[in-house]
């Protein structure tokens, strides 16, 4: 009696997992999707019988196949997102870089014209002003190594050199300047360290 009962229970299952297929199918999928179920729905229902396992195996793959055929395109699409944004970034800050290009072709040209040296350094001074500003302005920041504590997270050592107890340890000269953007190290300082 108790097969009989598990028997019944299985068979009930069954036609319940049947007759909820179809229904799920409508509510996940397209319109394309949408008609092509009622197309196959209506085949059965005018037929009369329930679908066979091997048609909701069908159903379920089709399904399958198309939501891996999106995720690929979704994926595809994210990334040409993500290149063009990195690609719009950098020439934000090229077009930030343009107007102090500009300023160091007049300072080239009116070194041709002019014999006032002090006039010429001004214009220099000014133009590196301005640089400078520009890279301020996208967050980046000069890092402060001269007579500072040599920090390798910082600083990159290219010679050591004797420059008495006070000194050691110090930073006592910079080679090449280093920068931040933001937390971030674009290039570390090139340092001598004292002894």
């Amino acid at each position: 009696m108790t097969e009989n009962k598990v028997k019944d229970q299985e068979v009930k299952m069954d036609e319940e997992l049947a007759q909820d297929a179809p229904q799920q199918e409508s509510q996940c999928d397209n319109g394309d999707n949408m008609a092509e179920t009622a197309e196959s729905e209506s085949d059965t229902v005018a037929e009369g019988a329930e679908p066979t396992p091997e048609e909701v195996i069908a159903v379920w793959r089709d399904k399958y196949m198309r939501l891996q055929a999106e995720f690929d395109n979704y994926r595809k699409r994210t990334l040409r997102e993500k290149m063009d944004l990195v690609a719009s970034g950098g020439s934000d800050v090229i077009k930030s870089m343009l107007s102090v290009l500009d300023d160091m072709y007049r300072a080239v040209a009116a070194s041709e014209k002019s014999d006032d040296i002090s006039a010429l350094r001004e214009g220099e001074k000014l133009v590196l002003q301005k640089f400078e500003e520009a890279l301020r302005q996208k967050n980046v920041t000069e890092i402060e190594a001269q007579d500072k504590e040599f920090n390798p997270d910082f600083h990159e050592a290219v010679a050591r050199f004797a420059a008495g107890e006070d000194k050691k340890g110090l930073v006592i000269d910079v080679v090449q300047r280093g920068y931040m953007m933001g937390e971030k190290v674009l290039r570390y300082a090139k340092v001598v360290v004292g002894e």
